[in-house]
Parts: structure tokens; sequence; C-alpha cells
């Protein structure tokens, strides 16, 4: 079975997602060497960072994080686009995993009672065919050991894309399309909300106006990257 395994991946070799060269067996996803390459965010101070700055006299936010730094021409942005786009969701899984791991490790959330990511509407659902948030946000429930909850927060009115959108603009459009479909299930509860890329803030912001409904809740902001 290992001498088939190795002659297919002879004739039909995984490549590396970000720069396409051959993976050894042994690699998954990226090959070691763009690992190594990836622009981790090294925050030490889980309330007071460039991501929770964003969030200063805007909402709430007991503490922010972002994983990595995204970049126009980086390699985290080839990664974001094969998940949200490409449909590799195996992406959302390593990084999560990866993720989780560091935020195990910090004792920074221990408190959390759920994860929840920023919802799609469900015609983009249905087009996409998957949230590209599910696999990251299920692989940090397993390292955290915290639920992964997708159905209470939901987004009621679709939007055009994003990317290309000023904060104001962006808010405008996010501020009346997220609803809670149980405003008393997150009372007295600690929620990690989690999205890809936070930019501007403006759908993350939207989203905990909307949270903020629950009585005595506590919201932190956990993203894949940050645009640096």
């Amino acid at each position: 079975m290992r001498f088939l395994k190795d002659i297919f991946y002879l004739f039909f070799p995984k490549i590396c997602t970000t720069c396409s060269e051959s993976l050894l067996q042994s690699e998954k996803i990226i090959c070691t060497a763009c690992r190594h390459d990836l622009p981790i965010i090294d925050f030490k101070n889980y309330q007071h960072n460039k991501v929770s700055q964003i969030f200063y006299g805007r909402i709430p936010v007991e503490k922010a994080i972002s994983f990595f730094y995204f970049r126009k021409k980086g390699k985290i942005k080839t990664l974001i686009h094969h998940l949200k786009y490409k449909g590799n969701q195996e992406i959302g899984s390593l990084i999560g995993n990866w993720f989780g791991v560091l935020l195990k490790e910090s004792n920074q959330f221990n408190d959390v009672d759920y994860i929840i990511p920023v919802p799609l509407h469900e015609n983009k659902l249905k087009k996409r065919g998957y949230n590209q948030l599910a696999t990251f946000g299920k692989s940090l429930e397993s390292k955290l050991n915290i639920p992964y909850k997708k159905d209470i927060l939901i987004k009621v009115s679709s939007t055009k894309t994003q990317t290309y959108k000023s904060r104001l603009e962006r808010f405008n459009d996010a501020k009346t399309k997220f609803k809670l479909t149980d405003i008393h299930f997150f009372e007295n509860k600690h929620v990690l909300l989690i999205d890809d890329v936070i930019t501007t803030g403006a759908t993350l912001e939207a989203c905990c106006l909307e949270l903020l409904k629950t009585k005595n809740i506590k919201i932190s902001i956990a993203t894949i990257a940050f645009t640096e």
C-alpha cells in the first residue's frame, strides 16, 4: 500500500499553496519554508494591541487578536484566497489547529464560553457552498475545548464584496445586516467572535452591536489576519 502511495505521489505530487513547489509527503498545504516565512503577529498584550485599538471608542471588546499580518502580495493573502474562493477548507483546519494551540498555551481565552463566526448570508452560503470560517472555527473548538455556535448570530441581508470599501461604507452596509435568533442565549456569557481578515473592523463592529443587545455579554475577537 505504501508502495502504491509513493508511485502515485511520484506522478501526481501535491504542491505548496503559496509557492507552488512540490510538497514532501510529510508536508500539508504549505511547505516548511513557506510556513516559517508566514508573518505571525507576536502580540504579548491581548487587551492593548493594534487589533484591539481599532475598536477603542466604538465597542467594548475584552480582548482582540489576529494570527498573521495580511499584506497585499503576501503568502497569507494567497492562503485566504484559496480558503475563501477556491474551496480549500483544509487551510482553515491547518490555521485553526495551529492558532488554537497558541491560544491554549496563552491562557488568555480560558473563560470564553462560545466561539461564533461572522455569518454569511444564506444566498452567499448557497453560492459558495460553505462558510470559510467553518473549518477554522471547528478546529479552534477542538483545540480550546470551547463550543462552536454558528446559528445564533445570522446575516439577514446580503452585500457585495467589502474589499475596496472604506470603513464608513462597510459599516453602513453591515449595521443592519446581522440579527440574533435568540437574544437570551449568550446572556452572562463570554463569546469569541471570529473572522478571516480584519481591515477597518466595520463588519465585526456591526456584529458586536447586535450581540450587545444580549444582557451581560462579553465579547472577544480573533481573526486569521490583520491588514497591516
